[in-house]
């Protein structure tokens, strides 16, 4: 490629910042990155100079190409899961693990406060029932109550492990699963 003599010499900062129509400080940044080399010639600073640019437009410059896509991708499936979370709260499918954690304290709290309501109740009722049938019924409604509470408790927290499972294993996903769809 024949070169015209004005650009086969080395040029300054302040000349090629006219040339190419940008500030003097842009042209001492773009040596600072590395895209210019200081001494060359203004032929090869023009050609470093519109290779950056092709790269820029093309969304390879900046975070290098490879992490630019990963960025990306992980921009799209961010805004999706987004997405679907509103659209899951929107058909009442989703619910903050805090708010289902109250409410099931507070239903079983209920079932445990009536269930302890039932001695009175059955000594009112029936006041000549045996008092060993009285401790078998009695026996049977604690035991009932412990294990409600204990189900409860073992469902609670396998629901917040498996929660906190699933958004390792998500933060753990390698590149090669997320979809086409992502890093287009």
């Amino acid at each position: 490629m024949k070169v015209l003599p004005c650009f086969d010499a080395p040029i300054s900062q302040a000349e090629f910042a006219q040339l190419i129509g940008v500030s003097e400080a842009r042209v001492s940044q773009l040596l600072s990155e590395n895209v210019l080399t200081r001494g060359e010639t203004a032929h090869e600073w023009l050609l470093a100079y519109c290779d950056r640019l092709r790269d820029q437009a093309a969304g390879r410059a900046g975070l290098g190409g490879a992490d630019l896509v990963l960025e990306r991708a992980l921009l799209t499936r961010s805004q999706r899961e987004a997405q679907d979370l509103k659209n899951a709260v929107a058909r009442g499918e989703y619910a903050p693990i805090g708010a289902l954690a109250d409410v099931l304290g507070m239903a079983s709290s209920a079932v445990v406060d009536r269930m302890d309501q039932v001695e009175g109740q059955m000594r009112k009722a029936c006041p000549d029932l045996p008092e060993e049938v009285r401790a078998i019924v009695l026996r049977v409604l604690a035991d009932a109550r412990n294990e409600w509470i204990r189900s409860t408790s073992r469902l609670l927290t396998d629901a917040v492990d498996a929660l906190a499972q699933s958004d390792i294993d998500a933060d753990a996903q390698p590149m090669s699963d997320i979809g086409e769809e992502e890093l287009a």
